[in-house]
């Protein structure tokens, strides 16, 4: 069955945030088209087990293409994996940083750099800060590197992590327990990490608990204060303008916490299944879910509060939402899901309109990140996609994205992406793994004539 989409114009004005209320006027937009509600099965990439097969470290170039988003023709593949835990262990346990070469000395070419090994379990997190690399992994632990050497590393006691975010000095954990840590550094080399406190705070939920009325119902006979996640929180996201961390999870509501005072602003039920993505971006908040929707919110004045108001569902399909990732380079969203595409919508004046699709991925997307005029995706598949924008000439005019490299190496699904700026157009991305290993791979940004597989024009 065809994923049913918008057209290519959809209607929601463009704008960014303001701290001030006077700044947050609701703004009127075009009836939102309704669509025949469908509930996606649930991922099964959610408890991120896989089975792994070893696959060649060669890097090749992918065959896609770029479709009409109302095209019949689906994923080049709808086998998935079976689902078992990875039981080898690696043969690089004595090491954890192996170095490997790159391509005979071309330095602006793509390829693997090395690999950061540890027999801690799948890697389910990754996130960046100047040379610093934080990963998480079912181990409960939070390793942080710097220049391809354990640098320090923190535990959190329970609830393997599931997303990072670093914002002021403090990085904030995602845990499958439902509750997000906040650290900060600390020490005069700023290298050890100290648990400050959690979301939500223990004097904010002894206050919430006492009252009936706070109260939601999750389950049948279950209720749980509505400031508290009643399963893993899966995504994190800064909006570093107004101060506030959002913060997705299964439960299928999203959360608004003012970092400054650690209160729960808003709780969010906008999916009817996981969330699994969350990030903010021109001025809205883009949630991805399990049920196969992406929605974009605003942050509007309602009274005399401020509330976060659905903007339009930019897309309705029967597969899930697995990761989302935005470039304001090139004023461009990107939406992965479990079918092995991924959806792109181009930012216009006052609107979004639909781009296209992205076929390169056999399995589902799990990842995606945006450095410079670059995509990458990661996969179930167990490889990495580089895709880049395409100026067209007419006008100069963006219309299209080409696959330029497909990078190989893991032996199991790539889970998490992340990605910093080596030098000028050159970049250097950290892909996570089922395989317990973080692979570090270097990528220009420069696209070289001839290599044009993927790109293709929007009918």
């Amino acid at each position: 069955m065809s994923p049913e989409r918008f057209p290519k114009k959809t209607g929601f004005i463009d704008g960014k945030h303001s701290p001030e209320k006077s700044h947050l006027r609701r703004v009127k937009f075009g009836d939102i088209l309704s669509f025949r509600e469908t509930a996606a099965d649930e991922l099964s990439w959610r408890r991120s087990d896989a089975t792994y097969s070893t696959g060649s470290p060669q890097a090749d170039s992918a065959t896609t293409s770029y479709s009409n988003p109302c095209s019949a023709i689906s994923s080049p593949s709808h086998d998935t994996a079976a689902m078992s835990p990875w039981t080898q262990h690696s043969p690089y346990i004595k090491s954890p940083w192996i170095y490997q070469s790159g391509n005979s000395g071309d330095e602006m070419s793509n390829g693997l750099m090395g690999s950061l090994l540890r027999e801690e379990g799948h890697v389910y997190s990754l996130a960046t800060d100047g040379d610093l690399l934080y990963t998480g992994s079912e181990s409960k632990n939070i390793r942080v590197w710097k220049n391809f050497q354990e640098y320090s590393v923190f535990k959190s006691g329970s609830g393997l992590v599931k997303a990072i975010v670093l914002f002021d000095e403090r990085v904030f954990t995602g845990h499958q327990d439902g509750k997000i840590r906040i650290w900060r550094l600390s020490g005069e080399k700023k290298k050890a990490h100290k648990r400050v406190g959690s979301l939500p705070t223990t004097r904010d939920l002894m206050k919430t608990v006492i009252n009936p009325k706070n109260y939601v119902s999750v389950r049948r006979k279950q209720s749980v204060p509505w400031i508290k996640h009643h399963d893993a929180v899966s995504c994190l996201t800064i909006d570093a303008d107004l101060g506030l961390l959002y913060s997705g999870s299964w439960d299928k509501t999203w959360k608004v916490w003012r970092i400054s005072n650690s209160e729960c602003l808003e709780s969010i039920s906008g999916h009817d299944d996981a969330v699994n993505s969350i990030l903010v971006e021109f001025g809205l908040i883009f949630t991805g879910a399990a049920d196969g929707t992406v929605k974009a919110w605003r942050r509007e004045l309602v009274g005399k509060s401020t509330q976060h108001l659905l903007v339009e569902t930019l897309l309705r399909q029967d597969h899930a939402i697995t990761s989302m990732a935005a470039t304001r380079r090139a004023g461009a969203l990107f939406a992965g899901s479990s079918d092995g595409l991924v959806s792109f919508w181009e930012r216009r004046k006052h609107f979004m309109a639909f781009g296209g699709v992205l076929r390169g991925h056999k399995q589902a997307v799990l990842c995606l990140a945006c450095a410079g005029h670059l995509v990458i995706s990661g996969s179930a598949d167990k490889t990495i996609c580089v895709w880049r924008r395409y100026m067209g000439t007419a006008g100069g005019r963006v219309y299209g994205y080409a696959c330029v490299s497909v990078l190989k190496g893991h032996m199991g699904p790539v889970k998490c992406l992340t990605v910093r700026e080596s030098e000028a157009r050159n970049w250097i991305i950290y892909s996570g793994s089922l395989d317990r290993s973080v692979k570090v791979w270097r990528i220009s940004d420069g696209f070289r004539s001839g290599e044009t597989g993927g790109l293709g024009r929007r009918p």
